[in-house]
């Protein structure tokens, strides 16, 4: 009985970072909150880590590290878009720690991000994090508080 309980997919989706999960709509930014660019869901972040939500491949590390795109083995792309016109600060308060062709494990650490130094310098600080390859995504608990790493905070269809 417990056995059902203890058989958690390691290869599903979780959190990359801690904060409060938002609807995509709710960004500050009409391109992710039209979906522009895909489905997908933002976190207000409450710590400055993001980590992997995947086991997958780092297809890119934008050279100002504000945003990181992961590939899947089964085809999922997502897009980890740290803030709204944070590429204008040009890497300040911005720390990688993969690079391109990197492959990574679910939690692993991708960035971190000074927040305090970087809050008043833009629109919004949130982690949006971007479907491209055009999976739906609905936020299990909108506007409620998750851990970096929690599973179970969207639900995806192709």
């Amino acid at each position: 009985m417990f056995g059902l309980f203890n058989k958690k997919k390691k290869d599903g989706f979780v959190s990359p970072a801690a904060g409060t999960i938002k609807s995509i709509d709710q960004v500050n930014d009409e391109t992710f909150s039209q979906k522009i660019m895909g489905d997908g869901f933002a976190i207000a972040p409450s710590a400055s880590q993001v980590f992997s939500p995947v086991d997958a491949v780092v297809d890119f590390v934008f050279k100002t590290n504000h945003a990181v795109g992961l590939k899947t083995e089964d085809g999922k792309e997502i897009l980890i878009h740290v803030g709204v016109d944070t590429v204008n600060l040009e890497g300040k308060g911005f720390t990688s720690h993969i690079q391109d062709g990197q492959k990574v494990k679910q939690g692993d650490l991708l960035l971190t991000v000074d927040f305090n130094s970087i809050k008043d310098l833009v629109p919004s600080t949130d982690i949006i994090l971007i479907f491209t390859s055009g999976e739906a995504c609905k936020v299990n608990n909108p506007n409620e508080k998750v851990e970096a790493q929690q599973e179970n905070i969207v639900d995806l269809t192709k």
